[in-house]
């Protein structure tokens, strides 16, 4: 096996189609946390750690070293999961710098006070475009890919690339640009920058939808999503913003976003707990 091909594991979390990756380097048996969930019941205001605690069970299996606790944006579907890791293994939490302008942009939605800092303070690092990092021995780079969301960014780690939500397996499509801050034009040119990487590089989606009933998939190539994904075929921007705004305007909001997005943009961090000893989510209402 080339030492170049990281081995990356995916954890499917079936309540919100999330996948979650633990990206090794085989080399120094080190390695890199992207994209963790934070269980959430909205129903009971509960939180739990199941799959975090997967997470944690595997790399301790395996004798794994954390170098990295990755999140790839500020997520509207679950919670991150990051902080909760960070505690066991003492790795650096890190997310793209635009997620300052995610930050400023919903701090006016929940009308935070001025003890929220759209700075990105919360993380330990923030990737510009172009940055380079290090798993073990692995080199890994920083692409700016905005269009779901101001902030997102993939990473490249070898012939491995962990796209989010830009593109989903070729049988399903892609990703939706309606969120505050999302632009589908934009999301476009990040799809095509990623189109430009290599055919054999292994994409690596955040969720899966499981078309027709199928088993939960995660993993395609360049060449697998220009030749099958169905937003992709012989359109070019104007169409695709066509069709991705007709599609979005089908969607309904994700279930957790209003809880997500006021953790998730304080680097999943949970509400200080008020004088009774109890934490509150904020909600705004009739703001969508």
């Amino acid at each position: 096996m080339d030492i170049d091909q990281p081995e990356v594991v995916g954890f499917f979390d079936h309540k919100t189609f999330s996948v979650q990756y633990v990206c090794i380097d085989r080399v120094s048996n080190r390695c890199a946390i992207i994209d963790p969930v934070l269980d959430y019941d909205e129903n009971a205001g509960r939180t739990r750690t199941d799959s975090a605690d997967e997470i944690i069970a595997f790399i301790q299996a395996r004798g794994l070293k954390v170098d990295w606790i990755l999140d790839t944006h500020p997520h509207a579907d679950h919670l991150s999961a990051a902080i909760y890791l960070q505690q066991h293994f003492d790795a650096p939490r890190a997310i793209g710098e635009h997620v300052i302008e995610v930050q400023k942009l919903w701090k006016k939605i929940y009308n935070f006070g001025d003890d929220f800092a759209p700075d990105g303070r919360q993380w330990d690092r923030l990737f510009a475009d172009g940055d380079r990092f290090s798993i073990g021995e692995l080199e890994a780079r920083v692409m700016f890919s905005p269009g779901h969301t101001l902030a997102s960014i993939t990473y490249v780690v070898g012939d491995a690339a962990f796209v989010h939500d830009t593109l989903f397996m070729p049988d399903f499509g892609t990703a939706r640009a309606d969120f505050p801050g999302g632009d589908a034009a934009t999301l476009y040119r990040s799809i095509q920058q990623i189109l430009k990487l290599p055919d054999e590089t292994r994409l690596f989606t955040g969720h899966d939808y499981m078309p027709d009933g199928r088993e939960p998939r995660w993993q395609s190539t360049v060449a697998e999503q220009r030749a099958h994904n169905p937003h992709l075929q012989d359109v070019d921007e104007n169409a695709y913003v066509a069709l991705r705004r007709a599609r979005d305007a089908e969607l309904p909001l994700p279930a957790l976003m209003l809880a997500a997005l006021q953790i998730n943009t304080r680097g999943g961090r949970l509400p200080e707990p008020e004088d009774n000893g109890t934490a509150y989510l904020k909600i705004p209402l009739n703001a969508f």
